[in-house]
Protein backbone atom coordinates (compact mmCIF):
# COMPACT_ATOMS: atom_id res chain seq x y z
CA UNK A 1 0.00 0.00 0.00
CA UNK A 2 2.88 1.86 -0.09
CA UNK A 3 1.85 5.19 -2.69
CA UNK A 4 4.33 5.26 -5.76
CA UNK A 5 2.70 7.96 -8.42
CA UNK A 6 -0.15 9.06 -9.98
CA UNK A 7 -1.22 10.82 -13.18
CA UNK A 8 -4.04 12.44 -14.73
CA UNK A 9 -6.92 15.85 -14.35
CA UNK A 10 -9.74 16.37 -15.42
CA UNK A 11 -10.62 16.96 -18.65
CA UNK A 12 -10.77 15.41 -22.55
CA UNK A 13 -6.92 15.85 -23.47
CA UNK A 14 -4.78 13.84 -24.01
CA UNK A 15 -3.48 11.72 -20.99
CA UNK A 16 -6.67 13.59 -19.16
CA UNK A 17 -10.02 11.59 -17.71
CA UNK A 18 -13.31 11.97 -17.13
CA UNK A 19 -15.27 9.02 -15.08
CA UNK A 20 -12.14 6.45 -15.62
CA UNK A 21 -13.86 3.36 -15.08
CA UNK A 22 -11.32 0.23 -15.58
CA UNK A 23 -7.85 -0.16 -15.62
CA UNK A 24 -5.74 -2.89 -17.10
CA UNK A 25 -2.04 -3.45 -17.29
CA UNK A 26 -0.55 -5.55 -19.59
CA UNK A 27 2.81 -7.82 -19.20
CA UNK A 28 5.32 -5.35 -21.56
CA UNK A 29 3.69 -3.23 -18.47
CA UNK A 30 1.83 -1.03 -20.45
CA UNK A 31 -0.97 0.99 -18.78
CA UNK A 32 -4.77 0.67 -20.19
CA UNK A 33 -7.45 2.80 -19.27
CA UNK A 34 -10.89 2.79 -20.30
CA UNK A 35 -13.08 6.28 -19.87
CA UNK A 36 -16.70 5.98 -19.66
CA UNK A 37 -17.54 9.77 -20.59
CA UNK A 38 -14.87 10.52 -23.03
CA UNK A 39 -15.71 6.95 -25.06
CA UNK A 40 -12.19 6.19 -25.36
CA UNK A 41 -9.14 3.82 -24.25
CA UNK A 42 -6.14 5.56 -23.36
CA UNK A 43 -2.59 4.13 -23.25
CA UNK A 44 0.33 5.01 -21.23
CA UNK A 45 3.57 3.27 -20.30
CA UNK A 46 4.09 2.51 -16.56
CA UNK A 47 5.16 5.66 -15.42
CA UNK A 48 2.13 7.41 -16.86
CA UNK A 49 3.08 9.05 -19.54
CA UNK A 50 0.59 9.19 -22.59
CA UNK A 51 1.38 6.64 -25.41
CA UNK A 52 -2.13 7.17 -27.93
CA UNK A 53 -5.56 6.78 -27.40
CA UNK A 54 -8.68 5.15 -29.18
CA UNK A 55 -11.74 7.59 -29.34
CA UNK A 56 -13.86 7.15 -31.32
CA UNK A 57 -17.28 7.54 -30.33
CA UNK A 58 -20.02 5.04 -32.71
CA UNK A 59 -21.36 1.81 -32.75
CA UNK A 60 -19.15 0.86 -35.55
CA UNK A 61 -15.77 -1.64 -35.23
CA UNK A 62 -12.92 0.34 -33.25
CA UNK A 63 -15.59 2.68 -31.97
CA UNK A 64 -16.78 3.19 -28.24
CA UNK A 65 -20.09 3.61 -26.17
CA UNK A 66 -19.40 4.03 -22.54
CA UNK A 67 -16.75 1.55 -21.95
CA UNK A 68 -16.12 0.18 -18.74
CA UNK A 69 -14.13 -2.53 -17.77
CA UNK A 70 -11.18 -3.85 -19.80
CA UNK A 71 -8.47 -6.85 -19.80
CA UNK A 72 -5.39 -8.10 -21.32
CA UNK A 73 -4.89 -11.42 -22.82
CA UNK A 74 -1.47 -13.01 -22.15
CA UNK A 75 -0.95 -12.45 -26.38
CA UNK A 76 -1.08 -8.16 -25.83
CA UNK A 77 -4.91 -7.91 -26.93
CA UNK A 78 -6.88 -6.15 -25.32
CA UNK A 79 -10.77 -6.66 -24.39
CA UNK A 80 -12.89 -3.89 -24.01
CA UNK A 81 -16.44 -3.99 -22.25
CA UNK A 82 -18.23 -1.68 -24.62
CA UNK A 83 -21.08 -1.47 -21.94
CA UNK A 84 -23.19 1.42 -24.07
CA UNK A 85 -22.95 -1.01 -27.35
CA UNK A 86 -23.93 -3.98 -25.16
CA UNK A 87 -20.42 -5.92 -26.68
CA UNK A 88 -17.20 -6.87 -25.74
CA UNK A 89 -14.44 -5.37 -28.39
CA UNK A 90 -11.03 -7.22 -28.81
CA UNK A 91 -8.44 -5.22 -30.19
CA UNK A 92 -4.58 -5.12 -31.10
CA UNK A 93 -2.48 -3.30 -28.72
CA UNK A 94 -2.33 -0.84 -31.21
CA UNK A 95 -6.19 -0.29 -31.11
CA UNK A 96 -6.98 -2.25 -34.09
CA UNK A 97 -9.86 -3.56 -34.08
CA UNK A 98 -10.00 -8.05 -34.21
CA UNK A 99 -13.30 -8.88 -33.31
CA UNK A 100 -16.63 -8.43 -31.15
CA UNK A 101 -18.92 -10.88 -29.41
CA UNK A 102 -22.12 -10.32 -28.05
CA UNK A 103 -25.29 -8.11 -28.78
CA UNK A 104 -28.20 -6.24 -26.90
CA UNK A 105 -30.42 -9.32 -25.43
CA UNK A 106 -30.89 -11.64 -22.54
CA UNK A 107 -30.07 -15.11 -24.63
CA UNK A 108 -26.96 -16.60 -24.66
CA UNK A 109 -23.97 -14.11 -25.67
CA UNK A 110 -25.79 -11.47 -25.24
CA UNK A 111 -25.76 -8.53 -23.32
CA UNK A 112 -27.53 -5.35 -21.22
CA UNK A 113 -24.60 -3.54 -20.02
CA UNK A 114 -21.75 -5.25 -19.79
CA UNK A 115 -19.44 -4.21 -17.44
CA UNK A 116 -16.44 -6.56 -16.16
CA UNK A 117 -14.61 -8.25 -18.49
CA UNK A 118 -11.26 -10.72 -17.66
CA UNK A 119 -8.80 -13.12 -19.59
CA UNK A 120 -7.96 -16.27 -18.32
CA UNK A 121 -4.33 -17.61 -19.00
CA UNK A 122 -6.27 -20.31 -21.43
CA UNK A 123 -7.89 -17.19 -23.36
CA UNK A 124 -11.06 -17.63 -22.10
CA UNK A 125 -13.48 -14.42 -21.59
CA UNK A 126 -15.39 -13.60 -18.64
CA UNK A 127 -18.28 -10.86 -19.03
CA UNK A 128 -20.17 -9.98 -15.90
CA UNK A 129 -23.35 -7.71 -16.54
CA UNK A 130 -24.80 -6.75 -13.80
CA UNK A 131 -28.47 -6.21 -15.18
CA UNK A 132 -28.62 -9.69 -16.27
CA UNK A 133 -27.25 -10.51 -12.67
CA UNK A 134 -24.97 -13.10 -14.49
CA UNK A 135 -21.41 -13.94 -15.53
CA UNK A 136 -21.00 -15.30 -18.97
CA UNK A 137 -17.64 -17.47 -20.62
CA UNK A 138 -16.62 -17.46 -23.65
CA UNK A 139 -13.59 -19.25 -25.69
CA UNK A 140 -11.13 -16.74 -27.07
CA UNK A 141 -12.65 -16.64 -30.41
CA UNK A 142 -15.79 -15.01 -28.65
CA UNK A 143 -17.95 -18.87 -28.80
CA UNK A 144 -20.29 -18.57 -25.90
CA UNK A 145 -19.40 -21.60 -23.29
CA UNK A 146 -21.35 -21.21 -20.23
CA UNK A 147 -23.29 -18.50 -18.12
CA UNK A 148 -24.14 -18.58 -14.60
CA UNK A 149 -26.16 -16.30 -12.55
CA UNK A 150 -29.46 -16.24 -10.38
CA UNK A 151 -30.88 -13.04 -8.51
CA UNK A 152 -30.72 -13.46 -5.36
CA UNK A 153 -28.17 -13.85 -2.17
CA UNK A 154 -27.26 -17.64 -1.77
CA UNK A 155 -24.09 -19.29 -2.50
CA UNK A 156 -23.40 -18.81 -6.53
CA UNK A 157 -26.43 -16.47 -7.25
CA UNK A 158 -25.81 -12.35 -7.94
CA UNK A 159 -27.33 -8.96 -7.27
CA UNK A 160 -25.19 -6.43 -9.41
CA UNK A 161 -22.04 -8.39 -10.23
CA UNK A 162 -19.67 -5.97 -11.54
CA UNK A 163 -15.84 -6.92 -11.02
CA UNK A 164 -14.33 -10.12 -12.01
CA UNK A 165 -10.87 -11.74 -12.25
CA UNK A 166 -9.16 -14.84 -12.51
CA UNK A 167 -6.17 -16.54 -11.09
CA UNK A 168 -3.27 -18.14 -12.52
CA UNK A 169 -5.06 -21.76 -10.71
CA UNK A 170 -8.18 -20.61 -12.93
CA UNK A 171 -9.96 -19.83 -9.82
CA UNK A 172 -12.61 -16.70 -11.08
CA UNK A 173 -13.42 -14.23 -8.21
CA UNK A 174 -16.32 -12.25 -8.60
CA UNK A 175 -17.09 -8.87 -6.56
CA UNK A 176 -20.82 -9.25 -6.14
CA UNK A 177 -21.74 -5.74 -5.35
CA UNK A 178 -24.67 -4.59 -4.31
CA UNK A 179 -24.55 -8.22 -1.73
CA UNK A 180 -22.10 -6.72 -0.06
CA UNK A 181 -19.45 -10.09 -0.86
CA UNK A 182 -16.60 -11.52 -3.41
CA UNK A 183 -17.63 -14.35 -4.39
CA UNK A 184 -14.81 -17.32 -5.40
CA UNK A 185 -15.48 -20.49 -8.23
CA UNK A 186 -13.23 -23.21 -9.04
CA UNK A 187 -14.44 -21.90 -12.62
CA UNK A 188 -17.98 -20.72 -14.10
CA UNK A 189 -18.87 -23.62 -15.74
CA UNK A 190 -23.21 -24.14 -14.99
CA UNK A 191 -24.22 -27.52 -13.73
CA UNK A 192 -25.74 -30.11 -16.01
CA UNK A 193 -29.10 -29.68 -15.25
CA UNK A 194 -30.63 -26.14 -16.27
CA UNK A 195 -31.39 -23.18 -14.38
CA UNK A 196 -33.45 -20.05 -14.49
CA UNK A 197 -31.84 -16.44 -14.89
CA UNK A 198 -33.72 -13.62 -13.38
CA UNK A 199 -34.05 -10.33 -14.37
CA UNK A 200 -34.80 -7.96 -11.78
CA UNK A 201 -37.37 -5.74 -12.65
CA UNK A 202 -36.60 -2.76 -11.15
CA UNK A 203 -35.01 0.05 -12.45
CA UNK A 204 -30.65 -0.60 -12.65
CA UNK A 205 -27.71 2.22 -12.89
CA UNK A 206 -26.52 0.40 -16.42
CA UNK A 207 -29.36 0.31 -18.16
CA UNK A 208 -33.58 0.38 -18.11
CA UNK A 209 -33.61 -3.09 -19.46
CA UNK A 210 -36.89 -4.67 -18.95
CA UNK A 211 -38.06 -7.66 -16.94
CA UNK A 212 -37.31 -11.21 -18.34
CA UNK A 213 -36.82 -14.60 -17.89
CA UNK A 214 -34.45 -17.30 -20.04
CA UNK A 215 -33.42 -20.89 -19.49
CA UNK A 216 -29.91 -21.77 -19.20
CA UNK A 217 -28.97 -24.95 -21.33
CA UNK A 218 -26.79 -27.95 -20.46
CA UNK A 219 -23.02 -27.33 -20.06
CA UNK A 220 -21.82 -27.52 -24.30
CA UNK A 221 -18.28 -27.74 -23.24
CA UNK A 222 -15.87 -30.54 -22.56
CA UNK A 223 -13.71 -28.36 -20.78
CA UNK A 224 -13.16 -29.97 -16.96
CA UNK A 225 -11.68 -28.22 -13.73
CA UNK A 226 -10.83 -29.69 -11.05
CA UNK A 227 -12.82 -27.98 -8.51
CA UNK A 228 -15.98 -26.69 -10.61
CA UNK A 229 -18.49 -24.38 -8.89
CA UNK A 230 -18.87 -21.92 -6.19
CA UNK A 231 -16.11 -22.52 -3.26
CA UNK A 232 -16.69 -19.81 -1.23
CA UNK A 233 -17.49 -15.89 -0.41
CA UNK A 234 -16.04 -13.36 2.10
CA UNK A 235 -19.54 -12.01 2.74
CA UNK A 236 -19.08 -9.88 6.10
CA UNK A 237 -20.75 -6.39 5.86
CA UNK A 238 -19.22 -3.76 7.84
CA UNK A 239 -15.90 -1.29 8.26
CA UNK A 240 -13.16 -3.53 10.01
CA UNK A 241 -10.36 -5.67 8.23
CA UNK A 242 -12.15 -7.89 5.77
CA UNK A 243 -15.09 -6.74 6.02
CA UNK A 244 -16.87 -5.06 2.32
CA UNK A 245 -19.43 -2.70 1.55
CA UNK A 246 -20.42 -2.65 -1.58
CA UNK A 247 -16.87 -3.92 -3.62
CA UNK A 248 -17.12 -3.04 -7.00
CA UNK A 249 -13.08 -4.07 -8.45
CA UNK A 250 -11.12 -7.33 -7.89
CA UNK A 251 -7.70 -8.31 -9.41
CA UNK A 252 -5.76 -11.54 -8.44
CA UNK A 253 -1.42 -11.18 -8.30
CA UNK A 254 0.77 -13.54 -9.86
CA UNK A 255 0.79 -15.04 -6.42
CA UNK A 256 -2.45 -15.27 -5.93
CA UNK A 257 -3.32 -12.31 -3.11
CA UNK A 258 -6.87 -10.62 -4.00
CA UNK A 259 -7.24 -7.12 -4.02
CA UNK A 260 -10.66 -5.53 -3.61
CA UNK A 261 -11.92 -1.91 -4.10
CA UNK A 262 -14.02 -1.45 -1.53
CA UNK A 263 -16.06 1.21 -2.73
CA UNK A 264 -18.22 2.10 -0.08
CA UNK A 265 -15.52 1.95 2.73
CA UNK A 266 -12.97 4.01 0.11
CA UNK A 267 -10.37 2.19 0.49
CA UNK A 268 -8.49 -0.81 -1.29
CA UNK A 269 -8.21 -4.11 0.45
CA UNK A 270 -5.51 -7.06 -0.11
CA UNK A 271 -6.62 -10.75 0.94
CA UNK A 272 -5.34 -13.82 0.52
CA UNK A 273 -7.12 -16.79 -1.90
CA UNK A 274 -8.77 -17.98 0.92
CA UNK A 275 -10.29 -14.31 1.77
CA UNK A 276 -7.95 -14.00 5.44
CA UNK A 277 -6.82 -10.23 5.57
CA UNK A 278 -3.31 -9.00 4.96
CA UNK A 279 -3.55 -5.35 4.74
CA UNK A 280 -5.85 -2.20 3.24
CA UNK A 281 -5.08 1.51 2.55
CA UNK A 282 -6.97 4.18 1.48
CA UNK A 283 -9.52 6.38 3.61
Amino acid sequence: GVFVTKWGTQGTGDGEFQYPGGVAVASDGSVYVSEESNDRIQKFTSEGVFISKWDTQGSDDGEFYEPIGIGVASDGSVYVADGGNSRIQQLTSEGVFISELGSYGEGEGQFNFPVGVAVAADGSVYVTDPSSRRIQKFTSDGVFISELGTQGSDDGEFYEPIGVAVASDGSVYIADSHNKRIQKFGCLDVPESPSVVIVAPEPHPYTPTATTSTQVPPLRTAETCSSAGFASKWSTYGEGDGQLDYPTGVAVASDGRVYVADSGNHRIQKLTSEGAFISTWGT
